[in-house]
């Protein structure tokens, strides 16, 4: 490995790099915060220190964004460093504490390979006396940004196998005392701990992580002896597999020790058909079309079967259940008709095709139930329901749904990762929510037959968009509000004029949120003064992020462009935030049975020539 042109620094965007030039350094207290500078200088790597002239002397100091470091192997260019200064630096520096200061000058990565950013992440952190791990705000960031964005640029299994790589570091065995092993394996070992924490139940069932925690829980167990500072580790690696000792640690050697833990283990293992009962019973949406054109919203658990959603259509239908089936009608174009107890999803909780309810004295050939006039003249059932309950009802379920959403759905999301559908099943389903909401008011408005009762239903739905708002659901208030400014739905001007005016300027002033104008600052501004929990608009954070994606490289010389990863994990993480403090919403109270009864099953119409032939029916064009 050659490493004659190892370090530069750069004053501004990186120049083309001579090679062969010599690595100069302007401050001795830049190599403190490099550790791994200091093991190339350890290896025997020479630094020369810049003597400069008397102009250069007595001009400005570079500021630190301006001040670069890249480093070279093997001819290229493999990880690009930023110097940034913490404040407290300047305290420090008051009260004559150098080594404080230069504690808190860290770099930051720019861009580099993938091995080389998790090399010098490691290297970042830093361990306190008492196992604590002390970083400073740039490192916390660094550490999170590299979590959520690593799917960009490696696989989980090229991460699990770089850290055990890292925590074995069988090449610098013999070149590292004992104190020094300890600390790189603690690291190793906290960085597991975040990335298990930020995970959660995400990759909890991915097998190789799992085949990483087993393999990395064994490592530790075998380092305990020679390493007996590690025990705390060894704790922190059961609370994230949820493993319960049966026996005090002390009382067992470091092999007993592990067979214990993989008895613990096996017994994880067994309890997986727990676990997937938990994940059957889980809540979803299913779409179960009636008509050419319309289908029911369904509210069902994941493992429900055929005959089960057939039940629930011939209530809703009020049609006898022996005269139904199920089929779906999968993507290539192909029918299959599904028995009582075959089951409506697959394991990754998408439906087996498009659900259809047919008739089943057709015989072999099955159609869809063609247009009812009863259906569409039915009298609208909202009329009878409570603004606040329906409120209510549309954002307890939204939180289902938001809840299980996670940072890095947004990432494999806006990157269309190969298998990432996988990845980004709440966050689709929470989508659709949004867009079924939206078709839904306009559903209920074209199919309520006459003025008086349209005029009632607008009302109503401004009054419930205006309880979502308090609320601090956006999503769903966004969804109403666009429902109700469709064209289908705008174009009624005998039912607006009927509308009053206290709540026309109740229904303007609502609007205004949902004004583009400004980069929608509206909805922004108004947004930032809510406090969490609260449900953002995901259509429009999805654009902020997709609008750093097309507007940045990704890869800049073949090395990851981590400060466009790092704008890209500062918008996910506004899902965070908003899911904060999930308890102290204040909206705890539970709808009534029927409007939790009407929601299990909406109707809705999404052929857009559809509704706007029924909002011409209603109000033919002058």
């Amino acid at each position: 490995m050659s490493w004659d042109c190892g370090l530069r620094y750069m004053f501004s965007v990186p120049p083309a790099l001579q090679q062969g030039s010599m690595c100069i350094l302007h401050d001795k207290e830049d190599l403190s915060r490099l550790e791994m500078v200091q093991r190339l200088a350890k290896d025997g790597c020479r630094f020369l220190q810049h003597q400069s002239k008397g102009p250069e002397r007595t001009s400005e100091p570079q500021s630190d964004e301006a001040v670069r470091v890249c480093l070279r192997e093997w001819g290229r260019d493999v990880l690009v460093l930023q110097r940034v200064s913490s404040e407290p630096a300047l305290a420090a520096s008051a009260r004559g504490g150098g080594r404080e200061e230069a504690r808190n000058k860290r770099y930051v990565v720019v861009s580099g390979t993938p091995e080389k950013i998790l090399e010098h992440l490691l290297n970042d952190l830093a361990l306190d006396d008492d196992r604590g791990t002390r970083q400073g705000k740039e490192s916390d960031t660094l550490l999170d940004d590299f979590l959520l964005t690593y799917p960009v640029f490696m696989s989980t299994s090229d991460l699990c196998e770089a850290l055990l790589g890292h925590y074995c570091n069988k090449q610098c065995r013999g070149k590292e005392d004992r104190k020094e092993a300890l600390e790189r394996k603690q690291k190793v070992l906290h960085l597991v701990s975040q990335w298990m924490s930020l995970c959660r139940d995400f990759l909890r069932e991915d097998e190789q992580v799992k085949l990483f925690m087993k393999t990395l829980c064994r490592y530790v167990l075998e380092d305990l002896y020679e390493h007996p500072a590690l025990e705390t580790d060894v704790r922190e690696l059961q609370k994230l597999y949820m493993l319960h000792r049966r026996h005090t640690v002390d009382e067992y050697s470091p092999q007993r020790k592990s067979k214990v833990l993989f008895h613990q283990l096996s017994v994880k293992e067994n309890g997986l058909q727990s676990r997937i009962t938990q994940k059957e019973t889980k809540e979803v949406l299913c779409r179960v079309y009636i008509t050419v054109d319309s289908y029911l919203s369904m509210r069902v658990h994941a493992a429900v079967v055929a005959q089960e959603l057939l039940q629930a259509v011939a209530e809703r239908m009020d049609v006898p259940l022996g005269e139904l089936t199920l089929e779906a009608v999968t993507y290539p174009g192909g029918r299959l008709l599904l028995q009582p107890q075959d089951r409506v999803f697959s394991d990754c909780l998408r439906p087996v095709g498009r659900l259809h309810i047919c008739r089943s004295d057709l015989g072999e050939v099955l159609y869809p139930f063609t247009d009812s006039s009863e259906l569409q003249l039915r009298a609208a059932r909202m009329l009878s329901l409570n603004t606040w309950d329906v409120a209510v009802a549309l954002t307890t379920f939204d939180w289902t749904l938001f809840d299980s959403v996670h940072e890095q759905e947004l990432v494999y999301f806006t990157f269309s990762r190969p298998a990432s559908s996988r990845h980004i099943v709440a966050l689709e389903l929470l989508l659709q929510r949004c867009n079924e909401v939206q078709l839904w008011v306009m559903t209920e408005v074209l199919l309520c037959p006459t003025l008086c009762k349209r005029v009632q239903l607008i009302k109503k739905f401004i009054k419930i968009a205006a309880h979502c708002k308090a609320q601090r659901n956006l999503n769903c208030f966004f969804a109403i509000i666009m429902g109700l400014n469709a064209a289908a739905v705008s174009r009624l001007s005998h039912t607006w004029e009927k509308i009053p005016g206290k709540f026309k300027k109740l229904f303007s002033e609502l609007e205004t949120l949902t004004d583009p104008s400004l980069n929608h600052k509206a909805y922004r501004d108004s947004f930032k003064k809510m406090k969490a929990p609260k449900i953002p608009f995901l259509p429009l954070l999805l654009k902020d992020i997709t609008f750093i994606h097309e507007g940045n490289k990704t890869f800049h010389d073949n090395l990851v462009n981590f400060e466009k990863l790092h704008m890209i994990a500062d918008a996910v993480r506004l899902i965070r935030l908003c899911q904060k403090d999930r308890t102290g919403n204040g909206i705890s109270q539970k709808s009534s049975t029927d409007v939790r009864a009407y929601f299990d099953s909406l109707h809705i119409i999404d052929n857009q020539q559809t509704l706007f032939e029924l909002s011409h029916r209603l109000e033919p064009r002058a």
